[in-house]
């Protein structure tokens, strides 16, 4: 016996997983003099509120983009230099002032891209290294879902320093990085709120609607949708869905490309499961707020002998909902159109959770 103490549980823990590899990356000039005097206790700030992984921070001088440049750009460049440092979190300090919703916000945090941005001129004249210090370590804390009391995000934080064996076949890497971070996963797509894609993307709303409005008054669909039958009409909605997908998810870029040599194939397959997972749920909450405006505007908008006319027989209930299924598809067809009408900056603020951070620590 040595007499020495034996490591507790968590030291164990944090001893045996990989570390959390953080990148700050400051704009030259006032924000890289700011992250050079954050720099030396920041480590240690952000391990005492996120515990049970080791910390390692990584400071960088650079701009990534350039005047005028939106959030997103800012976002995607930031990423950009995270994939290349070998990092799996980024906090960028701006220059630049940052908005939402035209309103002036302190910081923003995307936990999908594992990127927050924190705007240089919102910390004022007053204590500001206190100020910044503050408000890195609480952006690192959202990127993550919280505190490390928190069991999830324990989990969270240990799928982030785990690696998968990029080196196993395209299939079985895939299939690891999606069970080997489900948790993960989840927590990604639950901060992007997919369900509310749709209300976002008005352009994309607009064209849904009007389109499904042309279908309900139109009688050649009223037969094509009789003669049609179930399997055509499902052949019909996975159509339209995976159109309207393809449409946001290549038409606006979403779809991320491994940097050369960066050794980080692994978060962008996570990423990119990620991005057309929160696309596929946001066009299937489409279609169903649809279907049920297409069912509520056949039943009361059609008249029924009117229909039975166009038919040649009266018309049964499920008549009427083969009409309302078949209108629904064509009017997510007509979203797919909208969609593609809409800025790459509007779709990504649609698809990605930007959390505004409105306030400054006092």
């Amino acid at each position: 016996m040595n007499g020495a103490r034996p490591p507790e549980s968590g030291e164990r823990d944090e001893a045996a997983s990989s570390p959390v590899v953080l990148c700050i990356v400051a704009a030259p000039g006032a924000a890289t003099d700011l992250m050079r005097r954050l720099e030396p206790e920041l480590t240690d700030l952000i391990a005492a509120r996120l515990r049970g992984v080791q910390w390692v921070v990584r400071c960088v001088s650079d701009r990534l983009v350039e005047w005028p440049a939106d959030l997103s750009q800012l976002v995607a460049a930031a990423r950009r230099r995270m994939l290349e440092e070998h990092g799996h979190l980024v906090v960028s300090i701006t220059d630049l002032p940052l908005q939402t919703a035209r309103r002036p916000v302190v910081a923003h945090a995307s936990m999908t891209h594992g990127v927050a941005v924190l705007s240089l001129p919102a910390l004022g004249a007053v204590d500001v290294v206190h100020r910044a210090r503050a408000t890195t370590v609480r952006l690192v804390a959202a990127l993550v879902g919280g505190d490390s009391q928190s069991a999830s995000v324990d989990r969270r934080l240990r799928e982030l320093g785990d690696r998968v064996d990029e080196h196993g076949a395209a299939f079985g890497f895939v299939t690891g990085v999606v069970t080997g971070n489900l948790r993960l996963l989840l927590g990604m797509l639950r901060a992007n709120r997919p369900w509310r894609l749709a209300i976002r993307l008005s352009r994309a709303l607009v064209a849904a609607v009007t389109a499904g409005v042309f279908a309900l008054v139109t009688g050649d669909i009223w037969r094509l949708s009789h003669d049609a039958g179930p399997l055509r009409l499902g052949v019909l909605t996975a159509g339209s869905v995976v159109a309207v997908t393809l449409t946001i998810v290549l038409g606006a870029g979403l779809w991320e490309r491994s940097p050369a040599r960066s050794g980080a194939r692994e978060q962008v397959v996570l990423f990119n499961v990620v991005t057309v997972a929160t696309v596929v749920i946001g066009v299937l909450a489409l279609y169903l707020a649809l279907l049920v405006l297409t069912l509520v505007g056949a039943f009361l908008l059609v008249p029924e002998a009117t229909l039975a006319d166009a038919l040649g027989f009266r018309p049964g209930v499920g008549t009427v909902a083969e009409l309302a299924w078949t209108a629904t598809s064509i009017a997510t067809v007509g979203g797919a159109l909208g969609a593609g009408l809409e800025t790459d900056e509007a779709v990504r603020e649609a698809a990605y959770g930007y959390q505004p951070d409105e306030h400054l620590p006092r």
